[in-house]
């Protein structure tokens, strides 16, 4: 099974990478398939390439998901 995840680009790099953080975590990316993504933007990361650029509300409902399968949600929903 493959699992690409939202993340947002934090700081551009050289040689077309860039940092981005994936719910807390800062990780190193390339953005060769994605030129146009820019610091801000929210991106589909699979196997450390941007495969794609991600509309801001779909991101956050995605980690807002994401959140609530890993139990943190709980709370809110008591």
């Amino acid at each position: 099974m493959c699992l690409a995840i939202p993340a947002l680009v934090v700081r551009e790099l050289e040689a077309e990478e860039a940092i981005i953080d994936a719910g807390g975590v800062e990780k190193r990316v390339s953005l060769a398939l994605v030129p146009e993504a820019a610091v801000g933007d929210y991106v589909i990361v699979h196997a450390g390439y941007a495969i794609s650029r991600l509309d801001p509300e779909e991101a956050l409902r995605t980690l807002a998901l994401f959140a609530e399968m890993q139990g943190d949600g709980q709370a809110a929903a008591a």
